[in-house]
């Protein structure tokens, strides 16, 4: 196996914390791997803006060695995306979509200072995590912090991506209320990437029963990569 180095991009109001997992089966297998929180550069969360973010990933992505890999949960796929153009293999998680598909997302209305870490609760945590173990949600809940409403509003409002020319792998959990399995099935149609159908909620390969099968499914696909990978292999691949 390539010696891949790996940057996980976690999600709104969460932190590197998400990738605990996936981090620990990566490095098991002797990948570097690195799960950065996001911070707001302005100094408040009202203040964060998304290409801010962007440019953090783009960041801290540029800062490990090749072949490297990019991976995002949720608004961190998203994010993960726009940056994929600098690694060498992308994987999305129930990923914010970009345009055109941020139409088919249901309606949001974000205040400034969205309040997931003042307001978290455990149930509304295992709601958001179906088919996590109570563990694994305690843990989450003790986590969530605030998000900028800012940094929502402007990527549900579609956000231009282009398709990379590196392989692509996608997870989409068929019990996800946030981001429709049919719109990650879609996007992953449309970019030729791989599929693989999950059957928890949002995040649910991260934080699921299945968290540390889900990453040993990406560390096997990875695996399989050819040491030149590009568009036309990850279309031999297919949707799983």
């Amino acid at each position: 196996m390539q010696p891949f180095a790996i940057l996980f991009v976690h999600g709104a109001g969460g932190g590197g914390w998400e990738w605990n997992i996936w981090r620990q089966v990566m490095e098991s297998a002797g990948l570097r791997a690195e799960a950065p929180d996001l911070r707001p550069t302005a100094g408040t969360v009202e203040g964060a803006c998304l290409e801010d973010y962007r440019a953090q990933v783009g960041s801290a992505l540029r800062r490990l060695p090749r072949p490297r890999v990019v991976a995002g949960a949720s608004l961190g796929g998203l994010l993960a995306a726009a940056c994929a153009d600098e690694a060498d293999a992308l994987i999305l998680i129930d990923a914010l979509p970009p345009a055109p598909w941020h139409r088919e997302m249901p309606p949001r209305a974000w205040p400034a200072r969205v309040p997931w870490g003042r307001h978290a609760r455990l149930a509304g945590t295992r709601r958001a995590l179906a088919g996590a173990d109570a563990a694994s949600a305690l843990f989450a809940f003790r986590r969530w912090r605030d998000e900028s409403g800012a940094v929502l509003r402007a990527a549900h409002a579609g956000v231009a991506v282009r398709q990379p020319t590196c392989p692509v792998l996608c997870f989409a959990s068929m019990r996800d209320e946030d981001v429709p399995p049919a719109i990650s099935e879609a996007w992953a149609a449309a970019w030729q990437a791989s599929l693989v159908r999950t059957p928890g909620g949002h995040a649910g390969p991260l934080f699921g029963r299945d968290a540390a099968a889900s990453a040993r499914w990406a560390l096997d696909w990875l695996a399989a990569l050819p040491a030149e990978a590009g568009p036309a292999d990850a279309g031999a691949r297919g949707a799983q």
